[in-house]
């Protein structure tokens, strides 16, 4: 038995900021993604997975018995699956901001929840919210506190426009243009970042008044401005906000960023040849790049190995 294959995704742009009700633009990622097996495999990796869906499905039923009116699962055919070896099969990196666990949950909501909200159905911006809800609920066993969004950009796989976070809707992107020299990239940072360490330190960050003033000023109006240039396709508005969000990372993000990257971030900023940004809470894993000439930020980045993810 295999299960529907769940993508990964990337969140353009609005990471941290959402939290504070900024916009956000959240794709799906065809490049990686997941499934449920049940194949009888007995590799590391699917003895590790079958463990943690074991500890998954008594966070589950725990969550329905606390919310009864959220979501009800069939925990009798989870528990019995998990039993027979149901493991998560992911070309997913973990720990890289591109959604792993986001894949996972998708894949257990699609199997087993009961009454489920279908990709097929209208999907009304209540529908949205409401799965937005219950995978929030269910991928804070993964992280402590999760929006939902990843989930819910790897249940629809369709392109999510976060207007704040009680308003979202599907939307279309710019189609690409693959002969395009502008494109967004993904740099490996070749490190495992930790998602709940780094939402721990922004949520402390937040009690300063100054960094509060720095996220409605600066950050959650060049991110929004990011998101309203990227779908209108302002590519010159596009790159010249998405520099002042990256100066705005550097200065008050530190710590989101690996250390030996603080200096190739500046470098970005000093020869506009590309402009680097978090993707996902940051920490490691990927980091995501935004440049106008293709070909000479992959000879800036030589030493690294990019993967294009969109190009204009």
């Amino acid at each position: 038995m295999k299960g529907p294959l769940f993508y990964s995704k990337i969140l353009l742009f609005g990471e941290y900021g959402i939290i504070r009700d900024s916009k956000g633009l959240s794709i799906p990622y065809n490049c990686y993604n997941g499934a449920l097996k049940s194949d009888g495999a007995q590799t590391a990796e699917a003895v590790q997975s079958n463990a943690n869906l074991a500890k998954f499905a008594t966070y589950l039923q725990q969550l329905q018995v606390d919310q009864p009116h959220l979501v009800q699962f069939d925990i009798t055919a989870l528990n019995a699956d998990i039993a027979q070896g149901l493991y998560f099969d992911s070309s997913i990196p973990q720990g890289y901001g591109v959604g792993s666990s986001g894949a996972l949950v998708a894949a257990i909501y699609h199997k087993y929840a009961f009454d489920k909200i279908t990709v097929l159905e209208n999907l009304t911006r209540e529908k949205l919210l409401t799965l937005k809800t219950i995978f929030g609920q269910m991928e804070s066993f993964f992280h402590g506190k999760s929006s939902g969004l990843d989930p819910l950009n790897s249940y629809l796989s369709i392109p999510i426009l976060i207007h704040s976070k009680d308003n979202l809707e599907a939307t279309g992107i710019p189609s690409q243009s693959t002969s395009g020299k502008g494109a967004v990239f993904l740099l490996d940072s070749g490190i495992v970042g930790e998602t709940a360490p780094m939402v721990t330190l922004f949520m402390e960050n937040l009690k300063d008044q100054g960094f509060r003033k720095m996220l409605k000023n600066k950050f959650v109006k060049y991110t929004d401005a990011c998101v309203d240039n990227f779908l209108g396709g302002d590519l010159k508005s596009l790159f010249t906000n998405t520099k002042k969000l990256s100066q705005v990372v550097l200065q008050n993000f530190k710590p989101m960023i690996p250390e030996q990257f603080h200096g190739l971030w500046q470098k970005g900023l000093d020869t506009n040849d590309y402009y680097l940004k978090l993707c996902g809470s940051g920490g490691g894993g990927y980091i995501l790049g935004f440049t106008e000439d293709l070909e000479k930020a992959k000879l800036a980045l030589k030493d690294y190995k990019l993967e294009v993810v969109y190009q204009f």
